[in-house]
């Protein structure tokens, strides 16, 4: 990588929602900018970990025994294995950190296909 990244730049290419742009990568994982409003599907990550930064707005991770509300500059991981839902009620915008390949909604078959940004 030979020059800096800004995440405003990258998160004004694109208005649509749910679909993450890949930004860069490092250790085998992407790093992603994403712009989000309403409610994701129920969902886990049986083999990783699902970390949330929170760059714009306010996101609620709902897990089946509580909600975790987030602020700019904060993130929360979930565990993997366990179930969760991001909810948006205003555009948020998020840096997400993945393993290369993993399914954004836990599952290949009806993940978002990964973009570049």
């Amino acid at each position: 990588m030979g020059d800096k990244i800004s995440l405003a730049d990258k998160l004004s290419t694109f208005q649509d929602h749910w679909s993450p742009r890949t930004i860069t990568t490092f250790n085998d994982c992407d790093v992603m900018v994403v712009k989000v409003k309403g409610e994701f599907t129920w969902h886990s990550h049986e083999d990783t970990d699902d970390f949330f930064l929170v760059l714009k707005g306010v996101l609620d991770i709902e897990l089946r025994d509580r909600t975790v509300t987030l602020g700019p500059g904060e993130l929360y991981v979930v565990p993997k294995g366990v179930e969760h839902r991001p909810v948006a009620r205003e555009e948020v915008h998020l840096l997400l950190i993945e393993p290369t390949g993993t399914a954004n909604t836990g599952d290949k078959a009806t993940a978002a296909p990964r973009k570049l940004a």
